[in-house]
């Protein structure tokens, strides 16, 4: 579906609606192209279980780029261990804490971002290509986003692999939301959210438009929420700022002492992770995204952090797991992109 401008004279938007179907049938193609030519037998899918939930994880080529964790499991698992101490010490409520991960990576940025926007499409995708950088992600998170007096944020907070099957993708819905841990975590961060929002709304304008509902992304599920307010007068867009980031869903609760923690208890150094990126309008508009599912390039690399919040009843086996779900699309556009180059093949 290609949506026109009701202003545009009807032969001009016929033009730019074709143009778009164009070009999104272009980059289609182009991913196709890569798994098609890539004269690779495919695996067998494997199962993975996480938690209760059941799910097929798609085969992956494996040539061209390798993927190395920058923490061991053990050791992510004593930080899921330090972390809960702090909780029950009563220092914090619930933190996130990430793990990194690297991989060779000498191609093309704007061809890995063809390849994850073909892998995994979500709505706060960005691209920044630098001198000495660049940014490649598929967010599919808000920070914030302000249009004349109206401010949004909508949190993620609760995850699942996606199932292999309609049924299997119910279920683990299903059981998402019946979770007494990701609801009480999901509706802990929203409380943060309304608060953050309300230190520069007006008063009583806060309320929560959409509460717990499931969005579907290529490897995982999750649970979001919408949280919306008016913009009290003499508030500006720094302010906004200040007031909302960074988000309580990629920190934690307190936000401060959930940083300290975070600085404390995680060796590899976030950079651009869980940062924003986003406009700032001439106009007063805003919208800032959070940089997760995110890829950065520098110096024949490529680094991403995958995240899991972490409560009192936490598992830390399965936090872990949680980490490569997130972790699953990333993967697998580096060695998408990674096989296409391999075969001649740009996505542009």
């Amino acid at each position: 579906i290609s949506v026109v401008d009701p202003e545009s004279p009807s032969e001009q938007a016929l033009r730019e609606a074709q143009a778009r179907l164009e070009d999104v049938c272009h980059l289609l193609h182009c991913i196709e192209s890569i798994r098609r030519r890539s004269g690779l037998d495919p695996e067998p899918s494997r199962r993975v279980e996480f938690g209760d939930c059941r799910a097929a994880v798609a085969p992956m080529p494996r040539i061209g780029v390798t993927i190395e964790p920058m923490l061991s499991k053990p050791q992510f698992e004593t930080m899921v261990h330090r972390a809960k101490a702090f909780i029950a010490a009563g220092d914090i409520f619930q933190a996130n804490l990430a793990q990194a991960f690297r991989a060779s990576w000498s191609g093309s940025p704007w061809t890995l971002y063809g390849a994850l926007r073909g892998v995994n499409p979500s709505p706060f995708a960005c691209f920044i290509q630098c001198a000495e950088f660049a940014i490649v992600s598929c967010s599919p998170e808000r920070l914030v986003r302000v249009r004349g007096e109206e401010i949004e944020t909508r949190p993620i907070a609760g995850t699942r692999p996606r199932g292999a099957t309609p049924q299997e993708d119910l279920l683990n819905s299903v059981e998402l939301l019946l979770s007494d841990k990701e609801r009480a975590e999901h509706i802990m961060l929203v409380d943060l959210e309304r608060n953050d929002l309300g230190r520069v709304c007006r008063h009583g304008s806060v309320q929560v438009e959409e509460l717990m509902t499931i969005e579907d992304y290529s490897h995982v599920m999750h649970i979001v929420s919408n949280v919306r307010g008016r913009v009290r007068q003499g508030v500006d867009l720094v302010d906004v700022i200040r007031a909302v980031f960074p988000g309580g869903t990629v920190t934690g609760c307190p936000k401060v002492r959930c940083m300290e923690i975070i600085r404390e208890l995680e060796p590899i150094a976030r950079g651009f992770y869980t940062g924003s990126c986003g406009y700032l309008g001439f106009d007063g508009s805003m919208d800032l995204n959070i940089l997760i599912r995110t890829l950065i390039l520098r110096n024949g690399e490529a680094f991403f952090h995958v995240g899991a919040g972490i409560v009192a009843d936490s598992q830390p086996d399965r936090e872990y797991h949680e980490t490569l779900a997130k972790a699953a699309a990333l993967m697998s556009a580096l060695r998408t992109a990674s096989v296409g180059m391999a075969n001649g093949i740009t996505i542009t």
